[in-house]
């Protein structure tokens, strides 16, 4: 347990800085918005929600091979494409099974599905946040 909440804290830490990154990046172009509107279905517009879920994407990336690199690490899984492949399901919890997961390292991984879950929910609210920001200000 001990383990799983240090990877739980690592990770939130990469993520709330990340989501912190992307706000003051997006900060500037709040500013902008004032100034020329973006519109959510125009060119700018669709190009600002792919930038925004692209940066969302990396830093779920950035996590799972944060566990990834951590069951490797720890002898878990015998190779990089495995822990990374084990994570991504896991973290996103499509997980199917643990069978090739050391049995010592079966908590960390569940405890990862409920950290991803909650790390994914954060994106989503931020994401929505900000789309709505946007699309109530261009109106």
């Amino acid at each position: 347990m001990f383990v799983a909440t240090m990877m739980v804290i690592v990770t939130v830490l990469i993520h709330g800085s990340g989501l912190f990154g992307l706000s003051r990046a997006l900060r500037v172009e709040a500013s902008e918005k004032h100034r020329f509107q973006i519109d959510l279905v125009s060119v700018r517009g669709l190009g600002f929600t792919l930038l925004l879920v692209l940066s969302l994407f990396a830093l779920h990336g950035i996590e799972i091979w944060a566990y990834g690199v951590f069951y490797l690490t720890v002898g878990a899984l015998p190779n990089i494409l495995d822990a990374v492949y084990f994570s991504t399901i896991t973290y996103g919890t499509i997980g199917y099974d643990d069978e090739g997961l050391a049995h010592g390292w079966k908590m960390v991984a569940a405890i990862e599905g409920i950290n991803g879950i909650i790390l994914l929910g954060w994106s989503t609210a931020f994401f929505v946040t900000v789309v709505q920001r946007i699309g109530t200000t261009s109106r």
